[in-house]
C-alpha cells in the first residue's frame, strides 16, 4: 500500500500529541521503515515533523493545505459557475505546464491549477520559482481570448493589478508592482507573474496566467532564494490560503474578464497608483547593452516610460531587465 504524503500529514494532524511511528506503518500498511522515509521526504518539503523516541512523530505546527473543494465554496457564486476545472495538485513540474498541456484537449474557456509542491516553477527569463511546503500559493489560470496574442499586451501589469486588490481585500496593504511582474513590499519581492500563451497567433488564442505569491517562507528558505524576499505574514497578515486562493481567483476573473472587452487601457490608472518604480533611477539591460535613467511610469498599452539626458525612451518588457540603480534601496 503506498503512503499519499497530505495521508500522512493527515494522520499527524489528527494526533498533536504525537504518534508511534508502528501505529502509522499499521495504518497504512507498511514498514516502519517506509514511515521514516515519508516522514524524511516531507520534512525535506518543509513539513515541521519532530520524531522522539518514546513519543513518535509530532507535527510542530499546523500545515494550511489546499483545498479545491474549500476554495470553490469560498468564491462567489458568479465566478465558480464560470470556472470549468478547478485542480489542485500535491507535486507537478508547475502550474502554468499543466494548463498549458491540457489546453488542446478541452475547449472549457476557465480553468485553474494549484499546486502543494513544484518541481519546476519557474519565473520570468526561466528563473526557478520556490513553492515551499505549506508557505506559498503557486496558482494559474488558463482563460480564452477571441483576439490574437498581439491584443494581450499589458497582460501582467492587468494581473499585477488584480492580485493587489486582491491582498486589499483581504486587509493586506503597502503592496506595489515592479514593472513588468513584481509584486513587491518593504523593498522586497513578494511574489511574481508569468503569463504564457498558446493558439492562434491572430486569435481566437489562451492565455496562462500564473501567480506565485510568498505567503509564510522559513528564514533559511529565504536566504536560499538569493534575492530579498518578504512574505504576507511579514507584512502583519497570513490569510489561510484556501481563502486566499479564492480572493485572488475572484479578482483575477474579473479582471480577465474587463482586459478581453478593453485591454490594458482600463487598468492604466490602476497601475499608476500601484506602480514601485514611478520616479526612481532605474537601469535597463538589453543583452550587454546598460542604460540609466528616472522611470517616469507606463503608456496606455503597459510600456514603461524612462527618461535619461538624451529625452524619454520606451522600455517593452521582452527579454530586458529592469532593477534600480546601485545604491538606491528599492
Amino acid at each position: 500500500m503506498s503512503v499519499h504524503p497530505r495521508a500522512l500529514l493527515g494522520q499527524l494532524a489528527a494526533h498533536p500529541e504525537g504518534i508511534a511511528g508502528s501505529m502509522l506503518a499499521s495504518h497504512f500498511g507498511v514498514s516502519r521503515a517506509a514511515i521514516w522515509k515519508h516522514v524524511e521526504q516531507l520534512r525535506a518539503f518543509g513539513a515541521p515533523i519532530d520524531a522522539r523516541a518514546g513519543r513518535g512523530y509530532r507535527l510542530l505546527a499546523p500545515l494550511d493545505l489546499l483545498d479545491a473543494s474549500a476554495i470553490r465554496a469560498a468564491l462567489p457564486q458568479r465566478v465558480a459557475a464560470r470556472l470549468d476545472d478547478l485542480d489542485v495538485h500535491w507535486q507537478i513540474d508547475s502550474t502554468n505546464s499543466a494548463l498549458l498541456a491540457a489546453a488542446a484537449g478541452t475547449r472549457a474557456p476557465l480553468a485553474a491549477c494549484l499546486a502543494e509542491l513544484q518541481s519546476g516553477g519557474r519565473g520570468r527569463h526561466g528563473r526557478i520559482w520556490h513553492t515551499p511546503l505549506g508557505g506559498g500559493l503557486a496558482l494559474s489560470l488558463r482563460r480564452r481570448f477571441d483576439a490574437g496574442m498581439a491584443a494581450l499586451g499589458g497582460l501582467s501589469l492587468a494581473t499585477g493589478v488584480a492580485v493587489v486588490e486582491a491582498l486589499i481585500d483581504l486587509g493586506i496593504a503597502g503592496v506595489g508592482l515592479k514593472w513588468p511582474n513584481d509584486l513587491v513590499a518593504d523593498g522586497r519581492k513578494l511574489g511574481g507573474i508569468l503569463i504564457e500563451l498558446g493558439g492562434d497567433a491572430l486569435g481566437p488564442c489562451h492565455a496562462v496566467v500564473g501567480i506565485g505569491l510568498n505567503v509564510r517562507i522559513a528564514r533559511h528558505v529565504a536566504d536560499a532564494i538569493g534575492q530579498p524576499v518578504v512574505d504576507l505574514a511579514s507584512l502583519g497578515v497570513a490569510p489561510a490560503r484556501n481563502a486566499l486562493a479564492a480572493a485572488v481567483l475572484a479578482r483575477l476573473v474579473d479582471a480577465l474578464d474587463t482586459f478581453q472587452a478593453s485591454g490594458f487601457a482600463a487598468f492604466a490608472e490602476r497601475f499608476a497608483r500601484l506602480d514601485a518604480l514611478r520616479g526612481r533611477r532605474v537601469l535597463v539591460t538589453r543583452g550587454t547593452l546598460v542604460r540609466e535613467g528616472d522611470a517616469v511610469g507606463i503608456d496606455e498599452r503597459g510600456i514603461l516610460r524612462v527618461r535619461d539626458g538624451e529625452g524619454e525612451f520606451l522600455v517593452d518588457s521582452g527579454e530586458v531587465s529592469v532593477r534600480l540603480a546601485p545604491g538606491r534601496a528599492s
